[in-house]
């Protein structure tokens, strides 16, 4: 799922794992929107427009989840230590392994470490004024979407862990490490416990989820490793149902309030520029009519959003190619 990553190659190393304490882009940093983003709770009214899409949300959003029984698990994918052959199925994975290069195996445990970090993501869904679970089995469908979307992230970061594990390839101790610290450090992306924010975020990052697992793939593939490649790609389909589902949330709440709160978080990469792209046309964010003063400002704002975007992706590009190579404890200090 869910994490914004800053970029592994041209980031400056540093003692800590230098994404369990992520930056904020000054581009959510201009003062109004600023202030915007600090607010703690909704207006009553708002909150009734989240209560007024239960049914909705109980008749669409919750079939977006696949009954457990029709699931993959991660096991499907990986040898099988029942088996008598597992050992051999365990060395066939590991040539299969050797024809990936180090720079893979970074992208890979950043992937895997972004999916490993669930817990936190749990948290700041658990803890908004929409999808929060007080018991543990409340029955709002936010409440049960949040749960089975939780079930079916938590398989991710097990299979690729896994898959890592057996390969031999990386340095299982130092990802550990970068684990821990992730979650110890805890996330705070600007949402607050507002759902509309939470949401629209969670559509931007699966989206993001679902093109880098299916780069991956298509990179696993390349270099002749099919299994991966299934495995990347599986992962992928995931994140794109679950993008589906939280961007029709956005939808219906815009559809249904009238002062629709368009405050975005955003990335630097081209990819990520794509997934702004994408999403901020699929609403019709430049269309929306009916506004407040300050909505008409937010979407100024928004639709202003890619043209910075992609001049500090163009000047984040020129730094990559001036920079030396940079070792990696993930997989044992080798450069890349």
């Amino acid at each position: 799922m869910a994490l914004q990553v800053v970029n592994l190659f041209t980031s400056p190393p540093t003692k800590l794992p230098f994404f369990s304490r992520p930056r904020k882009s000054s581009l959510m940093r201009s003062p109004k929107f600023s202030m915007a983003l600090a607010a703690t709770t909704m207006p009553p009214e708002k909150v009734e427009i989240f209560k007024s899409m239960e049914d909705w949300a109980q008749n669409n959003l919750v079939t977006y989840l696949k009954p457990v029984e029709k699931s993959w698990q991660p096991q499907d994918f990986l040898p099988d230590p029942t088996s008598d052959d597992f050992f051999e199925q365990v060395k066939e994975l590991r040539l299969r392994s050797k024809e990936l290069p180090d720079d893979y195996f970074v992208v890979l445990v950043g992937d895997m470490v972004t999916e490993e970090a669930l817990p936190t993501y749990q948290a700041r869904l658990n803890g908004s004024d929409i999808y929060h679970d007080q018991t543990g089995v409340d029955d709002t469908p936010w409440a049960i979407w949040a749960r089975g979307w939780s079930a079916e992230e938590n398989r991710h970061g097990d299979l690729l862990n896994r898959y890592l594990y057996l390969s031999g390839r990386v340095d299982m101790k130092e990802i550990e490490k970068t684990t821990h610290y992730l979650i110890r450090s805890g996330l705070d992306v600007g949402t607050s416990t507002n759902p509309y924010l939470i949401t629209i975020y969670t559509s931007f990052q699966e989206r993001a989820t679902f093109i880098s697992h299916g780069n991956t793939a298509r990179l696993a593939m390349k270099y002749g490793e099919e299994k991966l490649a299934q495995i990347c790609g599986t992962i992928a389909a995931d994140e794109k149902r679950h993008e589906i589902a939280y961007t029709e949330i956005v939808e219906k709440a815009f559809r249904v309030g009238s002062d629709i709160a368009s405050r975005i978080g955003v990335y630097t990469a081209r990819d990520y520029m794509g997934v702004f792209a994408h999403l901020v046309a699929k609403w019709k964010v430049e269309k929306l009519t009916g506004l407040s003063s300050e909505g008409r400002e937010v979407q100024d704002y928004v639709c202003g959003l890619l043209r910075k975007m992609k001049r500090l992706e163009e000047r984040g590009m020129a730094k990559a190619e001036k920079g030396p190579p940079i070792p990696f404890s993930w997989i044992c200090g080798r450069e890349v």
